[in-house]
């Protein structure tokens, strides 16, 4: 398997992440890397940085994910220590429990958490405040930390019915 071939899966696997459909993903990954070839502003060494940009404005344009109505508090009193949360290398979570988040949750997790875009550049890229995208984030830990707490307890209760 060669460098190339592991770049274009890095970029599937962003579409995929954004749009949560594999035909969609593939459109969209088709089409961001068709919109580098033809731009003639993309140097060599940028191409990748470029294909990334393009693939997540493309998947934005067609999912156009909003932020759902919060109270703004509630962000910090889930996770006061948010910005760790989010830049926790260690952390994993599951592409299938990210899969289930909400189209803005997903975006705004995939963005800030995975690709490491700063807030500012979230709200800029979806058209929102940076408030909406850490409450967007937080949203987006809970349901994964929940999915993953539930999913720990079924595969608990599981192993106690099969001894």
């Amino acid at each position: 398997m060669t460098t190339e071939d592991d770049g274009i899966k890095e970029l599937y696997q962003l579409a995929l992440l954004l749009t949560r459909e594999p035909e969609k993903a593939e459109q969209i990954l088709v089409n961001g890397l068709e919109d580098c070839v033809t731009g003639n502003r993309v140097f060599r060494d940028w191409a990748r940085s470029w294909a990334k940009r393009t693939i997540i404005q493309n998947a934005i344009r067609e999912l156009n994910p909003r932020p759902s109505q919060s109270n703004s508090s509630w962000s910090r009193a889930i996770f006061p220590d948010i910005e760790q949360q989010g830049r926790n290398p260690g952390a994993h979570f599951e592409t299938g429990a990210v899969l289930r988040l909400e189209d803005f949750e997903r975006f705004v997790f995939t963005l800030s958490v995975l690709e490491h875009y700063s807030e500012h550049d979230c709200s800029l890229l979806l058209g929102c405040s940076v408030r909406e995208i850490r409450e967007g984030r937080a949203r987006a830990l809970k349901e994964l930390t929940d999915l993953s707490r539930r999913d720990f307890l079924q595969n608990q209760a599981f192993l106690q019915e099969t001894r």
